[in-house]
């Protein structure tokens, strides 16, 4: 199958280059900067905010299915009206040229950072979360994921039904080289997270083997039931990156979360990916505690 990647050269889409080639697809990576090389895999550099770049891009790959990672990945890393621009108008012109030029499935990246826990009294209806519950976003970054989302829902109903599209929330990635000791997104390394919770607890102690979550998108462009049609998938551990349980750690850095927290239970996540698991037979497979310590 002919795979497109946007973003392919970024922290997780290595890892979705990789996974897709070692799968067996003929996969074309395109992004602003080159990645590592990988025999079978063919790297275009392209601005695809450029319509007429892009546009030349599907017209030369003729993609069959598009994971779609590029766009400015972390919160607060531009200004605020750029990047509810960049990822919005990224991530409509990929999906709508992708229905175009006659792929029959999109999966898009969004974030679990739509949920808003980054304000001081954020209050859950329920944990663990699942794709369910209310988004209520309130950064920049976490409004252009709902956009993104909103994306996929809207060209879902529109689609003829030819092609599948699909939102994917990543937990807190973490690259390959990362298990080993290089900085994550945030410039500290795992073992820094594990030691001092308040660095995971920003994001509620979630994270995704970077593998892991590629598989999830592989799964979404091999199946052809359509079962993911529309939907919000989560790819994120089952277990949180802390040293306790996060009924104890979870109201002390996020107080409106008590009374959800008391119910998760011990080594139980702040999220569910149960619907992925449902619907496509993905789980995640690698946990913080044989990466880390292999």
């Amino acid at each position: 199958m002919r795979v497109l990647v946007t973003g392919g050269s970024g922290r997780l889409g290595r890892s979705v280059v990789e996974v897709f080639a070692r799968r067996g697809h003929e996969v074309t990576s395109v992004d602003a900067f080159p990645g590592p090389e990988r025999p079978g895999v063919e790297f275009r550099k392209a601005d695809l905010l450029d319509d007429e770049a892009r546009a030349q891009v599907f017209a030369d790959v003729r993609p069959e299915a598009v994971a779609h990672l590029a766009g400015i990945a972390v919160p607060h890393a531009r200004p605020g009206a750029e990047t509810v621009a960049v990822n919005a108008r990224l991530a409509w012109g990929v999906l709508d040229d992708a229905r175009a030029h006659g792929a029959h499935s999109v999966a898009a990246a969004s974030s679990p950072t739509v949920f808003g826990y980054g304000s001081a009294d954020w209050t859950p209806e329920r944990l663990p979360l699942d794709e369910g519950h209310p988004v209520a976003p309130v950064h920049a970054y976490g409004l252009s994921k709902a956009v993104i989302e909103e994306a996929v829902r809207t060209l879902a109903r529109t689609s003829d039904g030819g092609c599948v599209f699909t939102a994917v929330r990543p937990g807190y990635v973490i690259a390959p080289e990362e298990w080993e000791g290089a900085p994550t997104q945030q410039g500290h390394t795992v073992a820094e997270r594990l030691a001092r919770p308040e660095l995971a607890a920003a994001s509620l102690f979630n994270y995704i083997d970077a593998e892991d979550a590629a598989e999830l998108f592989a799964l979404i462009a091999e199946d052809r039931s359509g079962a993911a049609q529309g939907r919000v998938l989560h790819a994120i551990a089952e277990d949180p990156m802390a040293e306790g349980p996060l009924s104890d750690l979870l109201p002390r850095f996020h107080p409106g979360t008590a009374a959800a927290a008391a119910s998760l239970a011990p080594g139980q996540a702040a999220f569910s990916s149960a619907q992925a698991q449902r619907l496509l037979g993905w789980a995640p497979r690698h946990t913080w505690r044989e990466r880390l310590r292999s």
